[in-house]
């Protein structure tokens, strides 16, 4: 039996929340038996909502007569989404099941970029021309209903060389005269995107005007079609969940953690782990260079930890506040000058703060113990004035190290957590070294 037949006597029906609860435990198989259990109303509520790799297992795991089925139930978009995420030998078989027009649709689709406008939108949207009148306008629109538009909210209005000359919303329509021309009652002011623009863009420009669909056009200004607001919050999840991957210094997973094999895992994670530990090595160096001061005061080992762990998460925090503020458009390459100007500013009044917390802890632990012996002043001074460095440091790395990763073309996520606080160990111990050695000269060393 297949998902759109009606069931035999004797069938059980399966609710669509019962299915969801139990998809991530059940295997192949056991998802496409609970899939055909479902009403076919709920089915397909059910396969769209599916994320493109979880339709493409279900996908396979069906008949020819089933897969023929569901992939022309398929809006245009994602129906091309679950094209793409079939390998490409696959590809032509799935295009072969499509009727004519579909197939065109996702062909046009499929020859865009995955993470572009022209890869997000759905080539199905209202259209009037501007001769027509409202009445007319209003006609055309219930007309085009039939279609299974992405949305109907809102009339494009093109030209015959399907030009985007403005757009008009239902309300306008119902609101007008009925003689009025479109062309009288139409919104010129438009907010468009080009097909090639990055959905992080996209994402973006639709926070910046609240709008619920935005018209894809080329560069003659001729529309291709429309990306809708729930088509962007997919895609504001997937950039902000790749951007925190990165900045936990692991490669984006591509899938869902419980989905992604131990395998994969250890693939995503060690290319990450390897470089960082490469760069703590360096720490070895730096010590065995100031071994002889150690020798002379061994309190300057100890404290290590103190001085370094202030100036890697003050990089931290720096870094992922820059990352964000980049990928919400609130900071860019050009106000590298503002953003560090500020941090210089909160770096010093954190390492001041933070100075001066180590230099009382110095001071206190030598009343309660004396352990520091008579030079401890001059030692709570050097570990104080050691914080502030490394602190101010480690917050300018943080902040500059997304801004030139992006100005030399890379992801500024990559300037992850780990990758600042690894560098600020190595430098932040020449800092303390250096000054401990000229502050405590003829005293402890």
């Amino acid at each position: 039996m297949s998902e759109f037949e009606e069931p035999a006597i004797g069938d059980t029906r399966l609710s669509e929340a019962d299915l969801r609860d139990a998809w991530r435990v059940l295997d192949t198989s056991e998802r496409a038996e609970g899939f055909r259990l479902l009403n076919p109303t709920e089915g397909e509520e059910f396969f769209i909502d599916l994320s493109a790799g979880d339709q493409l297992a279900l996908f396979t795991a069906l008949s020819p007569a089933e897969q023929r089925f569901w992939l022309r139930a398929l809006p245009p978009d994602d129906c091309a989404d679950l094209v793409q995420e079939a390998l490409p030998e696959d590809r032509p078989a799935m295009l072969a099941l499509l009727d004519e027009a579909l197939r065109r649709e996702v062909r046009t689709l499929l020859a865009y970029a995955e993470d572009d406008a022209g890869g997000l939108m759905s080539t199905r949207f209202a259209r009037v021309r501007p001769e027509m009148t409202v009445d007319e306008a209003i006609l055309y629109l219930r007309k085009q209903a039939n279609a299974q538009l992405e949305t109907i909210y809102y009339g494009y209005v093109l030209d015959r060389e399907q030009r985007l000359l403005g757009v008009v919303s239902l309300r306008q329509l119902f609101q007008a005269k009925g003689n009025a021309l479109v062309s009288d009652v139409m919104h010129t002011d438009l907010v468009q995107v080009p097909e090639e623009m990055d959905q992080e863009l996209v994402g973006r420009t639709f926070a910046e005007h609240d709008l619920v669909a935005l018209p894809v056009v080329d560069s003659s200004g001729r529309m291709k079609g429309i990306v809708t607001v729930d088509d962007i919050v997919d895609v504001v999840q997937e950039e902000a969940t790749e951007d925190i991957q990165k900045i936990g210094g692991s490669e984006a997973l591509d899938a869902p953690y419980l989905e992604v094999s131990v395998l994969q895992m250890v693939k995503k994670r060690a290319g990450w782990l390897a470089i960082l530990f490469v760069g703590e090595m360096f720490t070895a160096p730096v010590v065995d260079h100031y071994a002889e001061h150690i020798q002379q005061a061994t309190v300057l080992a100890s404290l290590m930890p103190l001085i370094i762990s202030g100036g890697g998460n003050a990089g931290s925090q720096a870094s992922t506040l820059v990352i964000r503020a980049m990928a919400l458009g609130e900071a860019r390459l050009s106000d590298w000058v503002r953003v560090l100007r500020r941090e210089l500013l909160a770096g010093t009044v954190l390492g001041l703060a933070l100075g001066l917390v180590g230099m009382l802890r110095i001071v206190a632990w030598e009343g309660i113990s004396g352990d520091y012996g008579p030079h401890y002043l001059i030692l709570g001074v050097t570990v104080g004035v050691s914080v502030v460095g490394v602190v101010l440091w480690g917050t300018i790395t943080g902040a500059m190290l997304p801004l030139a990763l992006r100005r030399l073309g890379f992801d500024p996520a990559s300037a992850s957590a780990p990758l600042v606080a690894t560098l600020v160990d190595v430098t932040g111990l020449l800092i303390y070294f250096g000054l401990a050695t000229a502050l405590l000269a003829g005293t402890m060393l």
